[in-house]
């Protein structure tokens, strides 16, 4: 075996792997639309299209992130935790200190067709309510969260809390996204339900939730400023 596969195939098994690649993807591909603000809806839908074939094919790899199911209580109250976050996203909108925002969507940005109009939202709410949340809660709360405990981060329970892992996580997470604010304020509460329920699936659930109604405002309000 050539040294280069034998380095390749080593780097493959590393554990952490499967929760960073996807993650560090979109942001690359999301990146670009900061200067060629035209590419901005072709960026999203190849994003959103490789992370989930990332997400699929290494679907294995994340058996024991998804080992538990929720209960009824804690489904109800992952989607309340989803739904307390949304208007904390929405609410404060103007009042609170924010990051210059560089590119707003712009939902013809795939031609002035209806169809094309559909298309291009019909992406955004998929790859908004499906596979960031999923993307996002596997590296932010599975791997970083454990990982700043840890780094052997799978030897460390799902939602094992100490303050240093718990406020980093949340600040991070926040500024990822040019609402800082409001972003720390939704990771300290996706923190505190995953070291609730111990339970990534109740994450990602609060997650998409936020994500999918955010997107319906943002649609039903033409509110683009918020995608």
């Amino acid at each position: 075996m050539k040294p280069a596969q034998s380095q390749i195939q080593k780097i493959s098994r590393e554990p952490y792997i499967p929760y960073v690649v996807p993650f560090v993807l979109f942001l690359l591909l999301t990146e670009p639309g900061r200067y060629l603000p035209d590419l901005v809806p072709f960026l999203y839908i190849t994003k959103t299209i490789l992370v989930g074939l990332l997400l699929w094919f290494w679907r294995h790899k994340y058996t024991k992130d998804f080992a538990l199911n929720l209960s009824l209580p804690e489904i109800l109250t992952s989607i309340g935790c989803g739904l307390l976050v949304l208007f904390i996203w929405i609410a404060p909108e103007g009042h609170l200190f924010q990051l210059e925002q560089k590119n707003i969507f712009v939902p013809h940005g795939l031609g002035n067709s209806r169809i094309a109009m559909i298309g291009l939202l019909g992406m955004r709410l998929l790859g908004a309510a499906i596979v960031v949340p999923i993307m996002e809660e596997l590296f932010w709360r599975s791997f970083l969260m454990r990982y700043l405990i840890e780094p052997d981060f799978q030897s460390i329970p799902m939602g094992t809390f100490t303050w240093f892992s718990f406020a980093g996580t949340a600040l991070f997470f926040g500024l990822e996204h040019h609402r800082i604010i409001v972003g720390i304020i939704a990771g300290l509460l996706y923190g505190l339900l995953l070291i609730y329920q111990k339970n990534l699936r109740g994450v990602i659930l609060a997650h998409g939730i936020t994500n999918l109604g955010l997107g319906t405002y943002v649609i039903l309000t033409k509110s683009w400023m918020f995608w």
